[in-house]
């Protein structure tokens, strides 16, 4: 069994790791261990001594030894004497502060209970519920954790159900872990619009290390997922523990070393412009936080992540590789017509692509950013045809079609707005913010999530329609509803997108979604159960998109990368990078184009028919086989990964620097399986254990951004049938 009940000794198993709680005499709920596979419950751990300052439960009586300030801990709370960051703070009506949880009970169930309203990891699998209570506030606080034995992740979530007068949380964290000793490092994951998810590493100290988002969506700028190492651990070896938030609106993600050393971690919602009411017999879902551990590195928390997610979290609608498709925005950007867009797909169509999608400016009076936006009408006039006829044309020539929406935004010039200009969140007789010259519309309003979802729906029940790309181009602000308690705006709006996306799903089966927001500026596991592929930046430079890939990468499977080979000079850059190069770059991602293919000449269109018979026949490897980070694109000379499994690896590289009288990069392949050989297909025969020391040589020639795509084939047979 996965999950272990000894007496009030709570273990979960998965196949490489142990999780280990223990309630103690006083029915506080301690943290006893996560880490490496281990069998008996290290009581010894919790070392109680007499600190001074940290205070003593009640119930403690003299006994000065023992204080929640400094044991490890569950789930803590603020009103314990624990004064470190909490996963819980609640304010009752008369203003006052803090609970008091103690231990009820602990059951193993077959399932998971549902989170009502939110994402999470698969429902089909062991869980244990072990309940808290406030017998003064009459509240019951559930903690719930799911184990995913064969990809090593442990998930986390609270209910709390009110069965007293109401209360108001205040702040709620899904996910705590206290370490009560070890020196570490703090991986993150920064950035901005069009440079998202850069990794920042940096030792653990004495302090609050905080990463956050008050946007109304994860965010460009940090994003919801921590890992905690070893100060020694690399790619291969070392200790690693990683959160990630299945979420998409404001968060908050701390580790924080106390007093004496020892640090917590936690994750969950961002207190900002969140307080919260919970009437009586109502219950709160706060989202699902994925765990792992791996004891071999970064790799395998990776591949852990990478593997839970695309067998647990995300709901493919399409079987197999999704279709290789090109996008009209930086082909034309609003620039277009039913003809125009026909034409595209006949010139992608000679190429092999599979999908066209019509982006931005096909609705309303839409001919720039500054306007329509709520106005979901096909614009026949600008077409030349209706929505219907224009599909059906694409559809004849094999291909399928794809449109753009942008369901969450509003202009002020729209005819929405000037009917309903209260379902945009804005701050009565205040000036309010704008951002490209759009507001965001109140989606903690069913009515508001309603009107937009009949205006969707009647566009889609009127076309055919295969894939649309679901963007979101600002932060929210201004947050005030004219229904919506104010102080449940933020976590409500996050539940009606969430409503609309479950629906949509729900009416049309067969529908591929893409994420988009502004590119990567909501990328995260909660968006991804909804929309299994997201644009991963609006940055198409193949150079940037190196960086941006291998940040992603730590966290994020490689098959829910959406990646585009654009036009040069790049449209956000300048920089000019072969057609070659940037294919590569493309193909780690569900790969296509956004350019305008019938400007292309004959050579490069069989360039790209060549680069998507490539991306085919390797697809399967790339998004299902093992990934690997062979270099760090933001130090390195040079950008290199491997796909691998149990017979094969893909190797590929971009050289980023220039430098004269270098001959050769020397690029070591982990993953490889030790004593094995293999051959590239121009039949050269390489020795795994010395392609792992000493690496494999890529030889450079003249020119700026160079691409390197080396395929190896494992060699069957005996060891000796490998020699050279």
């Amino acid at each position: 069994m996965s999950i272990v009940i000894h007496e009030k000794t709570f273990t979960l198993h998965t196949n490489n790791s142990t999780y280990m709680m223990q309630v103690d005499s006083y029915g506080y709920l301690l943290h006893l261990y996560y880490g490496k596979k281990a069998e008996h419950a290290p009581e010894y751990l919790l070392v109680k001594k007499d600190r001074g300052f940290s205070g003593n439960p009640y119930d403690a009586n003299k006994d000065r030894t023992y204080s929640l300030d400094v044991l490890p801990q569950e789930f803590p709370f603020d009103g314990n004497g624990d004064y470190r960051t909490s996963s819980l703070t609640i304010r009752t009506k008369e203003g006052i502060y803090g609970c008091d949880l103690r231990f009820v009970k602990a059951e193993i169930i077959d399932n998971k209970t549902k989170l009502k309203g939110l994402p999470s990891m698969s429902e089909n699998v062991e869980s244990l519920e072990v309940t808290l209570e406030d017998s003064l506030l009459h509240l019951e606080v559930i903690l719930s954790y799911s184990v995913y034995e064969d990809v090593d992740i442990i998930t986390r979530s609270v209910r709390i159900i009110n069965h007293g007068e109401t209360v108001t949380i205040e702040n709620i964290k899904s996910a705590n872990l206290d370490f009560v000793s070890g020196d570490y490092d703090v991986i993150s994951f920064y950035g901005r619009h069009t440079m998202e998810r850069i990794p920042n590493r940096q030792k653990v100290n004495h302090g609050i290390y905080k990463i956050s988002s008050k946007r109304g969506a994860s965010s460009h700028q940090y994003n919801p997922a921590l890992i905690l190492c070893d100060s020694n651990t690399n790619e291969m070896s070392g200790n690693a523990y990683s959160m990630n938030f299945v979420y998409s609106g404001n968060f908050e993600a701390m580790i924080e070393a106390d007093q004496y050393g020892q640090k917590r971690m936690v994750m969950g919602l961002s207190p900002d412009y969140f307080s919260y009411p919970v009437e009586h017999e109502d219950i709160f879902y706060a989202p699902e936080v994925m765990m792992s551990y791996s004891s071999s590195g970064l790799s395998r928390l990776s591949q852990n992540l990478h593997q839970g997610m695309r067998k647990y979290l995300i709901h493919d609608p399409m079987v197999g590789i999704k279709p290789i498709l090109i996008n009209s925005w930086e082909a034309s950007y609003f620039n277009f017509n039913g003809e125009s867009i026909y034409q595209l797909a006949k010139a992608a169509k000679s190429c092999d692509i599979e999908m066209v999608v019509m982006d931005d400016g096909w609705f309303g009076q839409r001919e720039s950013d500054n306007a329509a936006l709520g106005d979901w009408y096909v614009n026949e006039g600008k077409l030349g045809e209706s929505l219907a006829s224009l599909s059906s044309r694409i559809h004849d020539l094999g291909l399928k079609f794809g449109i753009w929406f942008e369901p969450e935004c509003i202009s002020e010039d729209s005819d929405l707005y000037r009917k309903h200009p209260d379902y945009a969140l804005k701050v009565p007789h205040r000036k309010y913010i704008r951002a490209r010259e759009q507001l965001v519309l109140d989606f903690s309003r069913k009515e508001v999530v309603d009107a937009i979802f009949k205006q969707v729906c009647d566009i889609l029940d009127h076309a055919s329609i295969d894939y649309i790309k679901w963007d979101f181009n600002r932060s929210i602000s201004d947050i005030y509803s004219s229904t919506t308690p104010q102080g449940k705006v933020t976590y409500d709006y996050v539940l009606g997108l969430y409503s609309f996306l479950e629906r949509l799903i729900k009416r049309y089966p067969k529908l591929l979604i893409e994420g988009c927001s502004g590119g990567g500026g909501r990328f995260d596991a909660g968006m991804l159960y909804y929309t299994p592929q997201i644009w991963l930046s609006d940055n198409t430079d193949a150079i940037d998109r190196l960086s941006i890939q291998y940040g992603s990468s730590f966290i994020y499977p490689i098959s829910t990368f959406g990646s585009h080979v654009s036009a040069v000079p790049n449209h956000q850059t300048g920089r000019i990078t072969s057609l070659d190069t940037r294919g590569v770059v493309a193909m780690s991602g569900t790969f296509g184009y956004e350019l305008d293919i019938t400007k292309c000449s004959d050579e490069e269109r069989k360039v790209i028919k060549e680069q998507v018979a490539t991306f085919k026949s390797y697809a399967s490897l790339i998004h299902e086989g093992l990934y690997y980070r062979l270099s760090d694109p933001l130090h390195d000379d040079i950008g290199a990964y491997a796909f691998i499994n149990e017979d094969e690896a893909l190797i590929f590289a971009v050289r980023i620097k220039n430098q004269a009288s270098r001959y050769a990069y020397f690029i070591k392949i982990e993953g490889l399986e030790d004593d094995a050989y293999y051959q590239d297909e121009k039949g050269q025969i390489y020795d795994a254990n010395i392609l792992k020391t000493q690496g494999l040589p890529l030889i450079v020639e003249v020119g700026d951004y160079q691409s390197f795509t080396i395929h190896l084939t494992k060699i069957k047979g005996e060891k000796e049938n490998g020699k050279n």
